[in-house]
Formats: C-alpha cells, sequence, structure tokens
C-alpha cells in the first residue's frame, strides 16, 4: 500500500475493520519486530487500546470521525507524551517527572482520530545524524539491519520504514527529518521555520528547530501535515501564517512550476547513488537548469556555531555536575559549545541573515530547487569515517552536508525516497521551496510518485507476515 495511513482509515470507518483491531495489531507487530530495529524506547498500549475503543464507539453511534481515524503512530522521545518522562535520548532525563500532556503536534494528530502508540528512539539531545545512542542503543535500519537508521529521528524513520506504524513524529534542526528520511526510504517533511508549533517538546536549538511527519506515501505526508497545521499561542516562534491545506493540490501536476537542480556545493562530495537520484527527480521534474547558491558552505558554517552555543548552554548547568551521564558521542560537542566566544555567534548569525537573503533572491526565479538528502545511502554502524571526492571525513557531521545550509535559513523541504536497483539501500532528494509553499512541494512530490519514479520500499525483512 503506498498511503497505509489512509487507506486503514478507510477501513475504519467503512466498518470492515475496528480501531481496537488496527490497533492490536500495531502492538503485535512492535513487539515481534521491534527488537530488531529498536526504534521504540517506550509503548502506550494501554492508553492506546482505550483511545481505539472510544473511537471504535464514536463510529458506532454514527458521530464524524477524522481523516486518520484509527491510525496508529509514534513520536520520537523528545516529544512530550502524558504519563511518560521525556527523554531526549538521554540518561540525565530517566528521572524527570512524567510530561503532563501531550505535545501540541501530538494532540492535533489524535484530534484528527489518529492514535499514538508511544515513543521512539533518537541521538542523544538530538545532537547527531545516526541515531547511535549509548543508552537505548542503535536504531538499525530496516533496509539492512547492520546499517545506521540516520539521526536525530532515527527511530521515527525506522518504526515506519519497518511497518510498525504508517505514520511517525519526528525533529529537524540540521537535517533530523531528512537524513533518516534518506536512509530510511521515506517521504519526510521539515515544514517552514515557524509553520508547525514545537510546543511539548525538548529543545535542541530554540532558532533551528523544526517538527514534521514521515510516511510512506505522499497523500499520507500531507493528511498529517494538514492536521498538524494551526496557530499555538504557545510557541512564540510560530509565524503567524493561516493554515495552508496542501491534500487538495496533490493532483494538480507540475505544470507552471519551475524547477533547477541546485549544483556548486550541493554537486560535490556525494555518492553515485545519490548523484543518480537527483538527475532522475531532475529528470521528471523538466529540470535542465543548474543553479548555485554561493552562501551554502557559509550558512552550513554558521549552523554548526549556532548549534554548538544554543545547545552548550542550554545544557550548561548538566555539563558542570553531570558530564559522566551524557552520550561519549555528545559531551565535547556541547562543551566546546558552550565555550564558543559570543563574537563567533553573533558573527554566524549574521552570516545566517545574509545567506537568507541570498538564497531569496536566487528563488525569484524558482519555485523549487533539488538536492541530494544525504551525500550516500545507510552506512554500517560504527562506521567512523566517509570517503567523498577521494577525501576522508567524518562520518557522522558528514551526513547533513547538504541539510544543514537549508534548515539554517527555515526553508520548507520536502524529502523524496528514490529506490534503488534490487538490493540497493534507497537515497532521498530534497525538494526545498520558498517559505510557505509547501503546496508546491507537494504538488511536485505527489506527480513524482504517480510516476513511479519516487516511493518509499519494503524493506524485504519486514515485508506483511515475514515475521
Amino acid at each position: 500500500m503506498s498511503n497505509p495511513a489512509l487507506d486503514t482509515a478507510a477501513r475504519i470507518r467503512a466498518g470492515e475493520t475496528t480501531a481496537r483491531a488496527v490497533t492490536r495489531a500495531a502492538l503485535a507487530r512492535i513487539a515481534a519486530r521491534n527488537p530488531a530495529v529498536n526504534a521504540f524506547t517506550a509503548l502506550l498500549a494501554d492508553r492506546a487500546l482505550a483511545r481505539a475503543a472510544a473511537l471504535d464507539a464514536r463510529i458506532a453511534a454514527g458521530e464524524a470521525v477524522g481523516p486518520l481515524a484509527g491510525v496508529p503512530f509514534a513520536a520520537k522521545n523528545l516529544f512530550d507524551l502524558a504519563g511518560l518522562p521525556t527523554l531526549a535520548g538521554s540518561r540525565i532525563r530517566r528521572t524527570a517527572p512524567p510530561a503532563a500532556r501531550d505535545a501540541w503536534v501530538v494532540r492535533r494528530l489524535e484530534a484528527a482520530g489518529a492514535i499514538c502508540l508511544g515513543a521512539l528512539n533518537m541521538d542523544e539531545f538530538a545532537y547527531g545524524f545516526t541515531t547511535e545512542n549509548s543508552h537505548d542503543g542503535p536504531a538499525r535500519n530496516p533496509h539492512d539491519l547492520s546499517r545506521i537508521a540516520g539521526g536525530s529521528s532515527g527511530g521515527s524513520g525506522a518504526a515506519v520504514a519497518a511497518g510498525l506504524v504508517p505514520l511517525s513524529l519526528g525533529t529537524d534542526t540540521n537535517g533530523s527529518i531528512r537524513v533518516p528520511a534518506s536512509l530510511n526510504g521515506l517521504w519526510g517533511l521539515k515544514p517552514t521555520y515557524g509553520r508547525l508549533s514545537r510546543q511539548g517538546t525538548f529543545p535542541f536549538v530554540y532558532s533551528l528547530d523544526h517538527v514534521g511527519p514521515f510516511a510512506r506515501g505522499v497523500a499520507d505526508l500531507a493528511t498529517a501535515y494538514d492536521a498538524l497545521q494551526g496557530p499555538d499561542p504557545e510557541d512564540p516562534a510560530q509565524a503567524p501564517q493561516p493554515a495552508e491545506p496542501v491534500t487538495p493540490g496533490l493532483g494538480a501536476g507540475t505544470g507552471g512550476l519551475r524547477v533547477a537542480v541546485l549544483g556548486g556545493w550541493f554537486g560535490r562530495q556525494q555518492s553515485e547513488a545519490a548523484r543518480r537520484a537527483v538527475a532522475a527527480v531532475a529528470g521528471a521534474l523538466g529540470a535542465t537548469a543548474m543553479v548555485d547558491w554561493a552562501m551554502a558552505e557559509a550558512a552550513r558554517a554558521a549552523a554548526f556555531l549556532i548549534t554548538a552555543a544554543e545547545g552548550g548552554a542550554l545544557h550548561l548547568p548538566d555539563l558542570h555536575t553531570r558530564l559522566e551521564e551524557f552520550e561519549p558521542l555528545t559531551q565535547d560537542r556541547l562543551l566546546a559549545g558552550a565555550l564558543l566566544p559570543a563574537a563567533w555567534v553573533g558573527q554566524a548569525q549574521r552570516v545566517r541573515g545574509l545567506a537568507r537573503d541570498s538564497m531569496r533572491a536566487l528563488m525569484q526565479d524558482w519555485d523549487i530547487l533539488l538536492a541530494p538528502a544525504t551525500p550516500v545511502p545507510a552506512t554500517p554502524i560504527g562506521q567512523e569515517l566517509l570517503a567523498l571526492d577521494g577525501v576522508e571525513v567524518p562520518l557522522r557531521p558528514s551526513m547533513g552536508l547538504f541539510t544543514q545550509p537549508i534548515s539554517c535559513i527555515g526553508l520548507p523541504v520536502v524529502t523524496a525516497p528514490v529506490p534503488r536497483a534490487e538490493g540497493a539501500l534507497p537515497i532521498g532528494v530534497q525538494l526545498i521551496g520558498r517559505p510557505w509553499t509547501e503546496a508546491l512541494l507537494f504538488r511536485a512530490a505527489a506527480a513524482l510518485e504517480r510516476a513511479g519514479l519516487c516511493a518509499a520500499p519494503v524493506a524485504p525483512a519486514f515485508a506483511e507476515g515475514a515475521v
């Protein structure tokens, strides 16, 4: 099924099954499959079954239910889920009091009828691209269990790719939705900065954090995104933009859309798999022009400094008193960030502004720009170095080569999964738009899906009935 969430909701509304039966089946899949992929860190089984029973009662009474009626989903464990401590992938927060209520976006999905099943694995405090978590163990890629699921929303990607749930929620500061979407072969959305409320999420970098969904199909992703929109006065960073439903325009096609390929920084340091994926998407969308954004590398450098500084400041009290409880992969980066000179951070913010202005000028001529989501497909767990353009570079930060410059300036991105030859790992392409133009990105994504070029490949070991 290309859109299992909507297919499930339709069957429940039609009386072909019940929300309780769907929830029980999802919990059984998690019990059978999660030990292999390590996507879930906590379950809300009793709560989920109770909410499913209540939904079934509403349907029996003839009440209208939402577009995601009875659809199971799960959330990265930095989203507040009532009754659970919000871990943010850390050891330090294991003793935190349980959340009193769900995060805003969790409540929005449940208002649309979806049912939350639990919390998902991630890099500690969202500071990573691989979800090799020392406290909870690594999230494993369902297409090859010896490889990374990406990060920091690795559990969110692995859960959907393994068929545990059809929808999940993640966050993206420097690429943490787009990287797992690429490596797990999924559709993922990083919306415009300020589009969706971050209330009830444990922060990483307040000035860069975004939230968004993962799905196996464009209509599923669009329906989840539409459900997540809406004003929330509790997130002061949320921009006063009206909700913009994207599902009505999925069949509009790409006529009139101006699409180009990002070259320069985005054309280097990539594998042949990434190069071919971008070329295939460009061909399908009629993108023949290549354009250069000269400030891409500077924007990435600015993102590094802002990330380190804000992250270090946020965790400074615990760095003073509980340093050894931090993930080894996180300790040094947070300490270094806490020591950055203020002048450097101020300069990084100025560069960020210049980068935003230069991209605004570039995109006057284009509706969508294309770029790789990751330089390579999923790499083996534990690998430290990556060879790009004949040079060995540190693997973990390099997974964000092409995502960090874009989130630094807050642009919306849909990641499109490009399946490869049988046995080869998938990889994703970024469809990048101007601020507040998610609808155009979904039009292009739907056209790519209809053409059969972009789709979420099934992980053979987790095909229905394989486990």
